[in-house]
């Protein structure tokens, strides 16, 4: 689908490096296909060692003649970089975007082109091909674009198509999720540590145990509530621990931190609109 198609990537920092990783090990595209754009020389220089792509510091000349713009600039830079490449964006280009909170209306906006945009929102799992993202189309998109993005995000790991009125919520849920994993894992290590086992292993069997629970919850696709019934035994130790979570409250301050998160992100597509 990709093979022939010339891609940019402006702004190939963490997540922009991820999918260009993604894409190549994919074979979606050759290197010569693909060309990434960062301010920074040193960056630049690991790209081109790295993969063998052409990098560049001029987001211009990155998207002319691109036939896909990945936008992977943080949102704080988005007003200054769409305002920059919207000389040169043609309407036949597809724009696919991962700047948390800004929608397809508003960057069609800025871009001053009524050219398809297809709105994603990954998660840094990415980095290591176990990534979650949920994709969507804006108004001028195809499913022919749509499924051009999903090959580029099934190459680092799961991806989701929603309507764009889901995408705050998926902001909250699985684009800052990990957030709240890794205080678990590091509350879980506390917790081991606490009870004499070295921090190393400590560290090792917590991670370990919430890949392995998450693993279980999609490879059989049964709810975790009857994966947790399954090794809760009367009067055992994980019922006694079920009990102080509960009574502190674990369930309400995950589903309050997502709410919280979602709302943020809908402040910032109000933001980013004017």
């Amino acid at each position: 689908m990709l093979n022939n198609k010339k891609i940019a990537v402006i702004g190939a920092g963490n997540m922009g490096k991820a999918l260009i990783g993604g894409m190549l090990s994919a074979k979606l595209t050759p290197p010569k296909n693909i060309v990434a754009s960062r301010r920074n020389e040193e960056a630049l220089k690991e790209l081109r060692r790295r993969w063998s792509i052409h990098a560049i510091a001029d987001n211009k000349k990155a998207v002319k003649g691109a036939d896909i713009v990945i936008l992977a600039v943080k949102p704080q830079l988005a007003q200054a970089v769409l305002a920059e490449i919207a000389p040169v964006v043609d309407k036949k280009q597809l724009i696919i975007s991962i700047m948390a909170g800004l929608t397809t209306t508003t960057i069609n906006k800025k871009l001053k082109k009524s050219c398809p945009v297809v709105r994603a929102m990954p998660n840094t799992p990415c980095l290591v091909d176990a990534g979650a993202t949920a994709i969507c189309a804006g108004a001028h998109a195809t499913d022919k674009d749509l499924a051009a993005a999903e090959a580029i995000f099934k190459s680092v790991g799961k991806v989701v198509t929603l309507p764009e009125t889901s995408l705050d919520a998926v902001t909250g849920l699985s684009g800052s999720g990990p957030v709240y994993i890794f205080m678990v894992i590091e509350a879980m290590i506390d917790g081991g540590v606490k009870m004499g086992i070295p921090r190393p292993i400590a560290a090792q069997l917590a991670a370990q145990t919430v890949f392995g629970a998450a693993k279980l919850v999609l490879e059989t696709g049964r709810h975790p509530a009857i994966l947790k019934d399954e090794v809760t035994t009367p009067g055992g130790c994980a019922i006694n621990a079920i009990h102080i979570l509960e009574n502190k409250g674990l369930r309400s301050v995950l589903i309050d931190a997502i709410v919280t998160a979602t709302n943020r992100s809908q402040e910032l597509s109000r933001l980013y609109a004017d």
